[in-house]
């Protein structure tokens, strides 16, 4: 967003210059995240996990293309390859784990990324395309890990590659070729693992692609923030450095206190044990569950149980995919003028409780598959459709928000007239 109170870049030095002239990028990151982009002034630390997510992307392309220099994607070796970083390849463990353990740092990030946009309404215009790119993020994300989750080639990882691709099997009349087509058989095996690592090691770059998209559609409107109020005067915004990257400096380093306690102290927590036995396609684990990022809708899938009109585990696949794509259209199921959920009581109240729901969701999809669970998966999945479908288009005619602050700077050090003027405006 073009601001008239934003500093300008100005070299210092002949070289600085010379840059300048010829490639600008100094100007690009000052503009990007220096002294030259100010933001609202009343950004919480709810607003660092994008910053985390970026620091998690790059370690996870940093690990990963080590790993790839040590991996063999084949059905006989893969699993010896990753235990031959973890025992001769020097710093291998740390590499293995960071990496493992990075996807699940990724993922918490993300969630509560996507949450904190839930809970202030980030979707809403002007920044509607920030949303829908972000979505998309997320979606090469969960395809990047189902692929990563299969290299280790454990009994996890096989049993997993062959239930969720057996999944595109529903599908009518393309389902089965479809199938074939992306194990390149019909059972994962050496040519599943090529061409999953090698779509593991491309779409990172991808995301990487899109995750400069989003920070580019974030700069055309600028950042939201917790009041939902527009900046109207310099006095609502700081600039980002150094005020934002201090912030961000200290949210990262408590971030890395607790990965690396993950890291160095229970680096298989996350992880199932069953993934560190070899692939065997004569024997099925007792209980195949993907990885804990995947259970909530993992859960959703297993929720449908019985056929009407069309078999139950297609319904199942398109309820999965649902849960992801409706976000989608969160921009216009919102129609609430008011964008914060601090002003919203009712909304609020439903917020907490599809936070309640999710975290359901979140142990179904770990559980067995018996009941109760499978009987709580499906009230849990119910109540998830229904409050994007109804419950918010509902809140969002029907509610009576509070009244919202005049501005920002208001709303952070009370009333302050200035604050009222048009910028340029004498008092």
């Amino acid at each position: 967003m073009s601001f008239p109170w934003a500093k300008q870049y100005e070299p210092t030095n002949a070289v600085t210059k010379f840059l300048d002239e010829k490639l600008p990028l100094p100007r690009l990151v000052y503009n990007a995240v220096g002294a030259g982009y100010p933001v609202p002034r009343n950004l919480s630390y709810a607003w660092n996990f994008g910053v985390l997510a970026g620091f998690c992307l790059v370690l996870q392309i940093v690990t990963g293309v080590i790993l790839a220099m040590h991996y063999a994607a084949n059905a006989g070796v893969a699993f010896d390859s990753v235990e031959h970083i973890m025992r001769d390849v020097n710093w291998g463990w740390l590499m293995r784990y960071a990496h493992a353990n990075g996807a699940s740092a990724f993922f918490v990030v993300v969630y509560l990324h996507i949450f904190r946009g839930f809970f202030y309404s980030s979707y809403k215009a002007p920044r509607e395309m920030i949303w829908l790119i972000g979505v998309t993020i997320f979606l090469l994300m969960m395809a990047t890990a189902f692929m990563g989750y299969v290299l280790p080639w454990g009994q996890m990882s096989f049993w997993g590659a062959k239930v969720i691709t057996g999944l595109f099997g529903a599908i009518p009349l393309v389902g089965e070729p479809l199938q074939i087509w992306l194990l390149g058989g019909y059972a994962p095996d050496n040519a599943a693992l090529n061409r999953f690592f090698s779509l593991h090691f491309l779409l990172p770059f991808v995301i990487a692609g899109v995750v400069i998209l989003h920070i580019w559609a974030l700069h055309i409107p600028g950042s939201s923030n917790p009041t939902g109020v527009e900046v109207k005067t310099e006095s609502d915004t700081v600039p980002f450095h150094p005020y934002y990257t201090a912030k961000d400096g200290f949210g990262l380093a408590v971030f890395l206190v607790i990965y690396c306690a993950f890291v160095f102290f229970m680096p298989n927590a996350l992880g199932h044990p069953d993934n560190y036995i070899p692939a065997n396609p004569l024997s099925t684990p007792a209980h195949i569950v993907p990885e804990w990022y995947f259970w909530p809708f993992y859960a959703i899938l297993r929720a449908f149980t019985f056929d009407f009109i069309l078999p139950a585990k297609l319904w199942g696949v398109l309820a999965m995919f649902a849960a992801i794509l409706v976000w989608f259209f969160l921009p216009w199921l919102d129609k609430s003028p008011v964008r914060s959920g601090h002003y919203r009581p009712l909304f609020r109240k439903f917020f907490w409780v599809l936070v309640a729901d999710m975290a359901l969701l979140f142990y179904l999809g770990g559980a067995a598959a018996e009941e109760p669970y499978v009987m709580l998966s499906q009230i849990a999945t119910a109540y998830y459709f229904l409050h994007f479908l109804v419950i918010l288009p509902i809140i969002s005619s029907i509610e009576r928000p509070e009244p919202l602050p005049f501005s920002i700077t208001e709303a952070v050090l009370g009333a302050d007239d200035k604050a009222a003027l048009p910028a340029g405006s004498a008092a």
